[in-house]
């Protein structure tokens, strides 16, 4: 019965299994675990977390390996970008851990089982190479996400944020699978590498594949909430817990470039021309509507999401400018602008969510722009960090969110697309409007209350680390830079 079962190489899934097994015993010891000592549960989440990333250094071997019937590839690519995925989700939790615990609702072990399995589901997304592969990623990822949105059980604001991200979110998987049925029907493969194959050899029905190109493209934008698929975001952020807030506005991100690299790139390169187009407009609207929605914005989670639409209208810039009337030149440096981008994004996103998470405390959300007033009067060092996150994100020399933007609009003027780089110019001027903004409240008005701070040391260490590297790698980014660069090398 068995006699053409081949057993695959397990090594390059084997984080993925480990954290697996892991998740499956921590969701079975939170069973005999007292509430007081929850604590076991997050020190074995961060282990765990902690394995994967010595897993993936023990197995990594630079070279591009198929496994699974070629559904799995390991590469370079997915190993850096799940290193960095497991070093966010382990300070995701770090940060999220005093917050619910001063929530009773949410001071579950589901919490941090689901934050697994959303990790879990991230990390099949960065290794597929197989249309089916990519959708039970995504699915794990989105399903443990709406669960974690509405954990905190007691608030109407949760229940519905998870409620109309459940429905969307449908709606999105809808679009994506009809847009993966209709390239299946031209191509009559599955397999990403199986259809860039049979796009180069000629004889696929291009309108079929044009069709399936915008459906594909639609409902990926959904998943990075580029505009006109960004409802979802400012909704979901201000009514997801601060902590499950900052999962999704950090960790997710690495894993949806992922995605548009294996699609896109390594999979309908042969259609770049047609792709393009559309993500142009798409990142011209993000960058606009993003950034001029999120001046109008009082509430930080608010402004944080419009500004989400605008930093991943600007990452898809570095996507766009890859293939230019069929020269690759610069592919290399386009993509791997784009990968730095996202890497420094959600570095700053996971800080500037962290110091909301430091100000909050139990029937208080710091989530209004009024609730920084005056922090420099409150803690000189805290206001010094948000300034830095502030100043990253609005692209102010010299930390890691201007050399992000940097890398990005040289790329851009490398393949000519002179216009589209005034453009995105303009709206990163507009956008430090707001940010700035935040940095004025803090330092120029008052008070409206002298408490102070009452965050764990490991939290406050953290904080202090977080908004110390967006500095230290604005002054040396060559270093990830260079490793963004060598990894797609060796593995597009």
């Amino acid at each position: 019965m068995f006699d053409n079962f081949v057993v695959p190489n397990l090594l390059p899934a084997a984080p993925e299994i480990f954290l697996t097994v892991m998740a499956l015993a921590i969701l079975m010891i939170d069973l005999l675990v007292k509430d007081s000592r929850r604590t076991v549960i997050f020190v074995l989440t961060q282990l765990t977390l902690i394995g994967c990333a010595a897993i993936q250094f023990a197995t990594s071997t630079g070279e591009i390996t198929y496994t699974f019937s070629n559904m799995f590839v390991d590469d370079l690519m997915s190993d850096l970008l799940k290193l960095f995925l497991y070093m966010t989700m382990v300070i995701v939790m770090f940060y999220s851990r005093g917050y619910i615990i001063e929530r009773e609702s949410m001071n579950k072990g589901e919490y941090y089982v689901l934050a697994l399995f959303a990790t879990l589901g991230m990390m099949v997304m960065i290794s597929a190479n197989h249309f089916l592969t990519i959708y039970i990623g995504l699915e794990l990822l989105s399903l443990s996400l709406y669960a974690m949105v509405a954990m905190n059980r007691d608030s109407v604001q949760s229940t519905e944020a998870a409620m109309k991200y459940f429905v969307l979110g449908a709606l999105a998987s809808g679009l994506l699978l009809y847009g993966m049925s209709m390239i299946y029907g031209a191509t009559g493969t599955l397999e990403i590498t199986g259809i860039a194959e049979r796009l180069y050899g000629g004889g696929v029905n291009k309108s079929v594949m044009v069709f399936g190109l915008v459906f594909l493209v639609a409902g990926l934008a959904f998943k990075l909430g580029v505009v006109p698929f960004h409802m979802w975001i400012p909704d979901v952020y201000h009514g997801a817990p601060t902590s499950v807030t900052l999962l999704i506005g950090s960790a997710p991100k690495l894993a949806a470039f992922a995605i548009v690299m294996r699609l896109l790139v390594n999979g309908l390169i042969t259609m770049a021309a047609d792709w393009q187009a559309m993500l142009i407009i798409l990142s011209v609207l993000s960058m606009a509507i993003g950034n001029l929605a999120a001046i109008a914005q009082t509430n930080l989670k608010r402004m944080l999401a419009y500004s989400t639409i605008s930093h991943m209208g600007f990452m898809l810039l570095g996507i766009v400018t890859g293939v230019v009337g069929g020269d690759a030149r610069y592919a290399l440096n386009a993509y791997s602008s784009s990968m730095f981008y996202v890497i420094a994004y959600v570095l700053m996103s996971a800080g500037t969510f962290g110091m909301i998470l430091l100000m909050s405390r139990a029937g208080f959300e710091a989530e209004e722009i009024d609730d920084f007033k005056g922090l420099n009067k409150r803690s000189p060092w805290f206001a010094g960090i948000m300034l830095m996150l502030m100043f990253s994100m609005a692209g102010v020399p010299f930390f890691i969110g201007f050399f992000a933007k940097f890398s990005v609009l040289q790329a851009v003027v490398a393949a000519g697309y002179m216009w589209l780089a005034i453009v995105a110019v303009l709206f990163s001027l507009i956008g430090a409007f707001y940010y700035l903004r935040v940095v004025k409240v803090m330092y120029f008005d008052a008070p409206a209350d002298d408490t102070p701070f009452a965050a764990p040391m490991d939290m406050r260490i953290l904080i202090s680390a977080n908004g110390l590297a967006v500095a230290f790698l604005g002054i040396f980014p060559q270093v990830i830079m260079s490793l963004c660069a060598y990894a797609l090398l060796r593995s597009l």
